[in-house]
């Protein structure tokens, strides 16, 4: 670990953050876990799907 991290960790032990920035991080860790739980239980909806350009091959 670089001195940065130290410095930054000894910051937040003097100065936590309030805790509406923890409940704000947390919701939105909670937001992003039940995006991936409804794209991995239900599926990405096909409208949202970009189609496959075909690869165009230019020959000299």
């Amino acid at each position: 670990m670089s001195p940065f991290h130290w410095l930054r960790m000894a910051k937040w032990a003097r100065h936590p953050p309030s805790a509406a920035r923890v409940k704000l991080v947390f919701a939105v860790v909670a937001a992003c876990l039940v995006l991936v739980a409804v794209e991995r239980f239900i599926g990405w909806p096909d409208a949202l799907t970009l189609e496959k350009q075909p690869r165009i091959r230019i020959r000299p």
